[in-house]
């Protein structure tokens, strides 16, 4: 049995008529409409590769959902129900105001969704390692700066220094952001503000609504680069 309160819903999605549940699970996690918010630009896939290809090919902030609904927990031993997990998600960092529930057809939906992107019966629980205490790291090189920031940065803040094709208007312009730092965070550097920013996301008293980056996801090394990528 996956380890999951949602697994009552197999089929076909009540009241989606001919639609398969798990294609209109896979319409939803590509949409920002999921959560209710007309703030929110994010969609699940924002987030989350669902295939090995996707997650070689871009820096998620999230861990790869290939075999999400067959782990034990998630969120790093966090969550034990895969539902909280996804309303973590949704709550934290879509700006939904109320959870989907265990009945949602959306909840239903989803979950055949993720259940088509893993294949076993069983697959282990993924290591998260979020940084408590941010400090500097050592500067990086440019070049793979760059690939970073493309790989990790771009779909959300755009191109940088002019923030061309950046997912919303809420995520700020990159590194031009650094320079209202001096007034916002006096008792700090920018680069340390930055990485504070990147490892604790929209957490610490941050703000905003950004995801972190764990250790898993983006290494201090990539990270050094990063701020050597954007002068910080």
């Amino acid at each position: 049995m996956r380890a999951w309160a949602w697994a009552m819903a197999l089929g076909v999605m009540a009241g989606c008529g001919p639609t398969p549940a798990r294609d209109f699970g896979e319409a939803l996690f590509k949409d920002p409409l999921l959560s209710e918010s007309q703030y929110n630009a994010f969609s699940c896939a924002t987030c989350h590769a669902t295939s090995d290809a996707q997650a070689r090919e871009k820096m998620y902030t999230g861990l790869s959902l290939v075999g999400a609904a067959s782990r034990p927990s998630w969120w790093g031993g966090y969550e034990v129900r895969l539902i909280d997990a996804v309303n973590f998600c949704y709550t934290a960092f879509m700006r939904g105001t109320t959870p989907l529930g265990d009945e949602d057809p959306k909840s239903r939906a989803l979950y055949e969704y993720l259940v088509s992107l893993s294949p076993e019966s069983t697959s282990p629980a993924q290591p998260l390692t979020l940084v408590r205490d941010i400090a500097e790291v050592p500067r990086g090189d440019k070049n793979r700066g760059a690939e970073v920031y493309q790989a990790a940065c771009q779909d959300c803040h755009g191109e940088r220094s002019t923030g061309t094709g950046r997912l919303t208007s809420l995520a700020p312009v990159l590194p031009e952001v650094s320079r209202e730092y001096g007034q916002l965070f006096p008792n700090a550097t920018p680069a340390l503000v930055f990485i504070e920013k990147v490892r604790h996301g929209r957490f610490f008293g941050v703000g905003g609504n950004m995801p972190p980056y764990s250790l898993e996801a983006l290494s201090d090394e990539d990270l050094g680069a990063l701020l050597s990528y954007l002068g910080l």
